[in-house]
Parts: structure tokens; C-alpha cells; sequence
């Protein structure tokens, strides 16, 4: 039976989600130095294009098609053909095109978030190939196992309320996989990357911090209590990761700074995703307090210490993140605010929840690792990954698309 309520509520909900894209191209695009600005936040852009038709085409059938081996989805909706305006088995108040909309922004925004990683050193054509191939290859496969019907993490009794494992951790991973294949930007050991427009970042982790509460609140698929819940389980936990985020600053630098507090609001964000719809609300704090230095830590001694560049943390937020998120909602849950959840988690006296998420990260971690190998192996069969140094020199702004975002830019930064 349609509910009016909610089918309204989820059409917001999935604006705000989309509204999360454009969002993050500010976010990566005030990070990157001058001279690849356009194309950092082209790389988040294009993304919408490319994965709403993949969507349509196949992508939502092998997402939420019938089950196969618990791990994909048939080609039964292929083209949406079946998907109309009646309930379907997702959500039995909206139709099941909305939902299918809806899961759509999802799809969108996640192998965009992969692409700060690589900012400043990868060539478009090489990442168009590889956005499209990672979609197929981990994204529906991931959407599937946490969310579809008969998906293997499902059955395991794992929970991820609003993309934890399929969104933050699979993105997060393919990130840092991508980027040591991809190689360090020139001069990296030595050369100082300033971040070239803070108000871009802070305008970007507005948007996203808005478009996040259609993210949570919308994956309660109704307009009603547990929607509310996972409100206000995401506004709290952000609020917590900025302020132990400044903390931290203020620790290791003495001073708080503007892209530090919007930064831990994002580890907040991400950190709350799995459980928004699953833990208590007084436990959104301590998952966005403790997120923070967790992430915080990976960010300024990790990558020094392991030598990868991650060029925007893409691996550090999110990844990190991600991880911690599910291990906290595996703590936390109680199955009194969902009962999705099966048991609650390790600190209400049920051990089996954790085991489950721990479970459900690693097969995450091994699919994202695998995947993007193959994802990388493919888009060599058509072209290098790397731009040439040359090109990388003057910019990828000028050499990718022949644009510059500052026209009056002489483009030695």
C-alpha cells in the first residue's frame, strides 16, 4: 500500500542524496592546487552521468535482481523493466521505482568518493574506464550481499543501516589500492600541497553534511520514528567528530583549524552511516569522538609511515572510518531500536553481532582489494593510468580538458 508520506519523504531524501555529488566536487575540488581544479571536480561530476545510466540499464537489477550464490543479483530488471509504481520487496509503502531512484544516488556518490585519492596524477579517460568497471565488478556485488534479498552478508546476520561496508569501506579501500598502483604525484616526498580554496572545502562539507541526513534518515524507508532516530544519531555523531577532531589540532598543532573541523565533521558522518538506525543515541557521540582520532592519526602519521599518496584521505575518512563505523555498530546496536539487527551488540551482552561485522568488513575489504586489481587490469587494456609527467607538470585542468578555473591563472601552482 503506497503511503503518500513516505513516498514524499524518500523523493527529498534522494535529492539530498544527489545533492551529496556536487557537494563533494567543492569538498575535493578546494583541496587540489590551482591547476587541477576542474579536473577534480570533474572527476566527481561525470560520475552522475555515467552511473544513473548504468543504473537504469543493469545496474539496479544485478544490485537488487533475483539472488545468485548470495553475491549478485540476475538481469531480471534489466532496463527497469519491471519496476513500477506499486511496492516491491524493498519497501512496502513506496513504489518500487522510487526505491530504485533512491538506491540510485547511492551508486553515484560512491565510486566518486574514490576519486580523491588519485587528484592530480590520473588521466580522465583511465578513470572513466575504471568508474564504469568498478560499478560492475564491486559496487552492485557489494550493494547486493549487504542490502538485496538472499545477499550472503544479509544472512550472516551483519547489519549496515545506510552504507558503511557498501559505501565507505568498499570506496575507501579501492582508493588506497588504486592509488599505490597509480604511483605518488611528482615531487610528493618533498614539495608542500597547499590547499588552494578552504571556502570550496567548507562549502562542500555543507553540502555534504545536508545531503547526509536523506543518506541516514532516508534508509529508514519510511517517514517515522526510526527516520528520526537515525536523524539525529548522524547530527550528534558529526557534531562529536568535529569537536575531537579540533581536539586533536589543537594536540598536535596547537592551533584548530576551519578544514580540520569540517573534515572530522565528515569522519562523523561516516563513522555514523552503518548504525545511525541501529545504536543508541548517547552512543553517536562516543562513535564520533573516537572516529575522529582514529582517522586523524591514519591521516598524518599513516600515509608517512606506509608511503602511499592518498592525495584527499579518500582511504583515511573513509576507509577508516567506514571500518570503525561497523566494528562501533557491532558495540552498540540494540535491537530494540531496529530489529532488523538480530542481537545486540557486544556491549548490551551479545557477542554474535560483532562477529558478524567484523565478518562483514574483511569480505568487504577482500572484494574491494580484488576488485579494483581487476577494475586497474582492464583499463590497461585500453590505456596507461598516469598521465605523462609533462601533462601532470602544466596541469590536469589544461591537459585533460583544456580548461582552467581561473582564467587569469599562469599555472606554476
Amino acid at each position: 500500500m503506497i503511503n503518500t508520506g513516505d513516498t514524499g519523504f524518500i523523493l527529498i531524501c534522494a535529492a539530498l542524496v544527489l545533492l551529496m555529488t556536487p557537494g563533494l566536487a567543492f569538498f575535493y575540488g578546494g583541496m587540489v592546487r590551482r591547476k587541477n581544479v576542474v579536473n577534480t571536480m570533474m572527476t566527481s561530476i561525470f560520475v552522475i552521468g555515467i552511473a544513473m545510466v548504468m543504473w537504469v540499464l543493469f545496474g539496479y537489477s544485478l544490485a537488487f535482481g533475483n539472488d545468485h550464490f548470495g553475491i549478485i543479483g540476475d538481469l531480471s530488471f534489466l532496463g527497469l523493466n519491471g519496476i513500477g509504481l506499486q511496492p516491491g520487496s524493498y519497501a512496502n509503502s513506496i513504489p518500487s521505482l522510487e526505491y530504485a531512484a533512491f538506491q540510485m544516488m547511492f551508486a553515484i556518490i560512491t565510486p566518486a568518493l574514490i576519486t580523491g585519492a588519485v587528484a592530480g596524477r590520473m588521466k580522465f579517460k583511465a578513470l572513466f574506464i575504471f568508474i564504469i568497471a568498478w560499478s560492475t565488478i564491486v559496487y552492485y556485488p557489494m550493494a547486493h550481499m549487504v542490502w538485496g534479498l538472499g545477499g550472503f552478508l544479509a544472512e550472516i546476520g551483519s547489519v549496515d543501516f545506510a552504507g558503511g561496508n557498501v559505501v565507505h569501506i568498499s570506496s575507501g579501500v579501492s582508493a588506497l589500492i588504486l592509488c599505490i598502483v597509480l604511483g605518488k604525484r611528482k615531487d610528493y616526498d618533498h614539495a608542500k600541497y597547499r590547499i588552494h580554496n578552504i571556502p570550496f572545502v567548507v562549502l562542500g562539507a555543507s553540502l555534504l553534511l545536508f545531503g547526509w541526513f536523506g543518506f541516514n534518515a532516508g534508509s529508514a524507508l519510511k517517514a517515522n520514528g526510526l527516520a528520526v532516530h537515525a536523524f539525529m544519531t548522524t547530527a550528534v555523531s558529526a557534531a562529536a567528530g568535529m569537536l575531537s577532531w579540533m581536539a586533536m589540532d589543537v594536540w598536535m598543532n596547537k592551533k584548530p583549524t576551519l578544514v580540520g573541523s569540517v573534515t572530522g565533521l565528515i569522519v562523523g558522518l561516516v563513522a555514523i552511516t552503518p548504525g545511525a538506525g541501529y545504536v543508541p543515541i548517547w552512543s553517536a557521540i562516543i562513535i564520533g569522538l573516537v572516529g575522529s582520532p582514529i582517522c586523524y592519526l591514519m591521516i598524518s602519521k599513516g600515509k608517512k609511515r606506509f608511503g602511499y599518496d592518498d592525495a584527499l584521505d579518500a582511504f583515511g575518512c573513509h576507509g577508516i572510518g567506514g571500518i570503525w563505523g561497523g566494528i562501533a555498530t557491532g558495540l552498540f546496536a540494540q535491537t530494540s531500536i531496529n530489529s532488523v539487527a538480530r542481537w545486540n551488540g557486544l556491549f548490551f551482552g551479545d557477542t554474535q553481532l560483532l562477529v558478524a561485522q567484523i565478518i562483514s568488513i574483511l569480505v568487504t575489504i577482500l572484494v574491494a582489494v580484488a576488485g579494483t586489481l581487476i577494475c586497474i587490469a582492464i583499463v590497461r587494456l585500453f590505456t596507461t593510468l598516469r598521465v605523462e609527467k609533462r601533462e601532470e607538470q602544466i596541469g590536469l585542468d589544461i591537459s585533460q580538458h583544456n580548461e582552467t578555473a581561473y582564467p587569469s591563472f599562469n599555472g606554476l601552482d
